[in-house]
């Protein structure tokens, strides 16, 4: 079967494939000024599916260039966006179904305007219909998250039930709280103390000082400490660092810089004296911000510079009243975010059938089954191999 995306070029003539063009488009056809506006409004934050972070992995990012999208209007207004793929792209399957773009970071909720989310969420399904497609794969979507509830509201309407194909559990921070009281409840005194001494021991390198770099003239030196830092722990010895691919390293680079113009992205350092031993990047979208990555200098690891760097970060957001709560983007039982961060919310990856009793829906079920239980033996050979 050939790529969804690409049916039209099946029967040029044909009405339905001219609708499929319409229906599912480049990422780049989306007008900036009307996808940030939607952002501005949309019923649920995603930090990763804003257009400078998102065009940013589509331009260069390993295995995840060329999206496309799904896009809902409302007459001249972008009332909603999916950023998608092929089955065939994603994972070399051959079924007619659209996978969300990855944008990186952990979440592909959709971006749904809050003032029409029904009629955002059944336009959006209605397209991928209409692009041929028998089902959508959304990964990585917050499954009790407005994004997601608007489509399931759609969903009953029809009579159709999606199917969680995989959930787990990951860390969130109550940024409306008090950051010390917040740190003395999740760590516990004896705790804290510890991690008190180790940070006395840390200013024997020299004073220990937490930067926030925010304007486009100064994120880009902060970014580059990240990505050095970053490169000089595990990942680089893993050759997983974002710097040692030069599509990755183009993509965060011009992704950074673009959020920075608009105020929604922040790299964060800990300094030891004139070492950085820890730096992060951060993503603000409205009211939530997002932990993207974290990279320590390792030779500072008996002084924990990672956590020292998230309990600064936590006061830091706590403080900060336009931020209501941070996503921790991290995998499930996280060791060192989930005792600092004790939010937790559910992520999924989620099948939505378009079509009542589609009996191509059950192939694909079965091949994402399948391809999950092939990824999940490659995961545990690599470890093996690892160790």
């Amino acid at each position: 079967m050939v790529d969804i995306a690409h049916q039209a070029a099946i029967n040029p003539a044909s009405a339905k494939h001219a609708e499929a063009v319409r229906a599912l488009v480049p990422l780049t056809a989306i007008e900036a000024g009307q996808w940030r506006a939607l952002a501005q409004h949309t019923i649920e934050p995603n930090g990763y599916y804003l257009p400078g972070w998102e065009l940013a992995v589509s331009a260069s990012a390993r295995g995840r260039t060329d999206a496309e999208a799904l896009p809902a209007f409302d007459g001249s207004r972008l009332i909603g966006l999916m950023p998608v793929m092929s089955l065939w792209r994603a994972w070399r399957i051959p079924l007619p179904a659209l996978v969300s773009a990855h944008p990186y970071g952990t979440l592909c909720s959709p971006l749904i305007d809050r003032e029409a989310p029904i009629e955002a969420a059944t336009r959006l399904l209605q397209h991928a219909r209409d692009a041929g497609a028998h089902a959508l794969v959304l990964n990585d979507i917050a499954l009790d998250g407005a994004a997601m509830n608007s489509l399931r509201q759609v969903l009953d309407r029809d009579g159709l039930k999606p199917r969680i194909l995989s959930s787990y559990v990951r860390a969130s921070l109550d940024a409306t709280q008090d950051g010390e009281s917040l740190l003395r409840d999740a760590l516990g005194a004896r705790k804290l103390k510890e991690l008190r001494r180790q940070r006395h021991r840390l200013e024997e390198h020299g004073a220990v000082v937490f930067d926030v770099a925010r304007r486009p003239d100064e994120i880009g030196a902060a970014l580059e400490t990240f990505l050095q830092l970053e490169a000089s722990g595990w990942k680089g010895k893993r050759g997983t660092a974002l710097v040692q691919h030069a599509g990755d390293a183009a993509f965060i680079r011009r992704a950074v810089l673009a959020l920075a113009e608009t105020a929604q992205c922040e790299v964060i350092t800990l300094r030891a004296g004139a070492i950085p031993v820890a730096a992060g990047i951060v993503l603000r979208h409205r009211d939530r911000a997002f932990f993207f990555k974290l990279g320590i200098d390792e030779r500072f690891a008996r002084y924990s510079p990672g956590v020292q760097l998230t309990l600064e970060l936590t006061r830091h957001l706590c403080a900060d009243p336009a931020i209501a709560s941070a996503d921790s983007t991290a995998s499930a039982d996280h060791p060192m975010i989930n005792p600092i961060w004790r939010g937790r919310f559910a992520i999924g990856d989620v099948l939505i059938p378009l079509r009542r009793n589609d009996p191509v829906v059950a192939l694909i079920h079965g091949a994402l089954a399948a391809h999950g239980i092939a990824y999940a033996a490659a995961r545990r050979a690599v470890r093996l191999v690892r160790k």
